[in-house]
């Protein structure tokens, strides 16, 4: 298997419940590498980037305000199998669905504040780490 990368962002709940530590010893503790990190509060042209698939949708204005809400903790994570690695240990979006152990299973209790967000593929990784951590 091939070393992948992988955007991982700590959203504003886990910032504020002070769970950046525990997230990152996670990927620590499973063998990732840590390439990259950031804090910063992402404004709203920065969100209509990153959820840009979403900007239709009905949810959309409810992401915009909770992603806006607080500063975020932007990664970018390395090793074999990390994109779909990462996935596993996040969990199901809807943490009433996220199976012990995971993230999401573990800290999280309402789907619109779930903790952490993962890019769900080599495509969204590039586009998703293009976007946080440009060249």
């Amino acid at each position: 298997m091939a070393i992948e990368h992988t955007f991982l962002m700590v959203k504003p709940d886990g910032v504020s419940r002070g769970l950046i530590g525990e997230v990152i010893s996670r990927f620590e503790r499973k063998g990732f590498t840590l390439e990259k990190m950031r804090m910063l509060t992402i404004d709203e042209e920065l969100a209509r980037r990153h959820y840009a698939e979403h900007v239709d949708k009905g949810f959309f204005p409810e992401l915009l305000a909770f992603i806006t809400s607080g500063p975020v903790v932007a990664m970018e994570w390395s090793g074999e199998g990390a994109i779909a690695g990462a996935r596993e240990m996040m969990g199901a979006t809807n943490p009433a669905s996220a199976a012990p152990g995971t993230i999401r299973g573990d800290l999280a209790t309402v789907i619109t504040e779930n903790i952490v967000h993962g890019s769900d593929g080599p495509e969204s990784a590039t586009r998703e780490l293009g976007i946080f951590f440009p060249v």
